[in-house]
């Protein structure tokens, strides 16, 4: 499974950065990826509002509340 680690982005640049990996990995009709977000809950909530946005499927793991886990 492709990720993207966010750690060291601003929350700006790391949903831009989110939202091409995720618009590319979703070129194939069966992907899953995961975004890796670290702890922060608000960059959480720009990321989850950007998959809304674009229609994605999602679930964030009870054993690492850290990331994303993103199919369509």
């Amino acid at each position: 499974m492709n990720e993207i680690d966010l750690h060291g982005f601003t929350h700006d640049e790391a949903v831009f950065a989110a939202e091409n990996f995720v618009l590319l990995e979703s070129q194939d009709e069966l992907f899953q990826c995961r975004i890796i977000t670290g702890n922060s809950y608000k960059m959480h909530e720009r990321i989850i509002e950007m998959l809304n946005k674009h229609n994605f499927r999602y679930y964030i793991p009870s054993w690492n509340t850290g990331e994303i886990v993103v199919s369509n």
